[in-house]
């Protein structure tokens, strides 16, 4: 594993990633490594949702399809 040094972080940043570390009984760094995670993972959120298939489907199809089917049950 790599090591991330952080200059300029504000202040209320680390108050509260020192919060959150004290209501989870573990340290800043995990929080901060597990935050780091989460947001890196959702960068390209965007690129897989435009590669996505587009329908032409408007709500009331939607709408009109979902009930057909619920009435079948």
């Amino acid at each position: 594993m790599r090591t991330l040094y952080l200059r300029n972080v504000p202040d209320e940043v680390v108050e509260r990633l020192e919060q959150r570390a004290k209501a989870e009984s573990t340290s800043v760094n995990t929080v901060a490594v597990r935050e780091l995670t989460e947001v890196s993972r959702r960068y390209n959120n965007s690129a897989l949702l435009s590669a996505l298939p587009r329908f032409d489907y408007t709500r009331e199809q939607v709408l009109q399809v979902l009930d057909e089917i619920r009435g079948e049950r």
